[in-house]
């Protein structure tokens, strides 16, 4: 049997595009009853919050954030179309989801969706139960 560090030391931290394969897979085993009701919600991965989101929500570090819904939820009317009106937006960033699976006992996989459906969640204006719900329906 070959050492385990051996086979760590191989690795790489998942890539933007990684976590982004990640987060599609996630968004697939959801509930569709949920996705469903997603059309035209854009979801980014980036390494890190830019300054003015840090700056908005009040982050101490760059690492405080670990994703972020923009936009105008179903709650606020976000299924009226509106010209001009930038789409409704789930940010992931990256590094932080990394730093805090670090720490954590739960799958890279599990977090994502964690955050995912979090930030749906504020799309569709949900309750913390209410999304908690939905994590346990997902079909990973």
């Amino acid at each position: 049997m070959a050492d385990a560090s051996l086979e760590w030391a191989r690795l790489s931290a998942p890539t933007l595009a990684e976590i982004e394969a990640l987060a599609d897979a996630a968004f697939a085993a959801l509930p569709k009853k949920f996705t469903r009701l997603c059309e035209g919600v854009v979801f980014h991965v980036e390494d890190f919050p830019d300054e003015e989101t840090l700056d908005e929500m009040e982050c101490e570090t760059e690492f405080d954030l670990l994703g972020l819904f923009r936009g105008r939820g179903l709650a606020d009317g976000a299924h009226l179309s509106e010209t001009g009106a930038e789409p409704n937006m789930v940010w992931l960033y990256r590094r932080p989801i990394l730093d805090f699976w670090a720490e954590s006992e739960d799958t890279l996989g599990d977090i994502i969706t964690h955050v995912l459906v979090h930030e749906i969640g504020h799309h569709f204006g949900l309750s913390d139960s209410d999304m908690e719900e939905i994590e346990h329906g997902a079909a990973w």
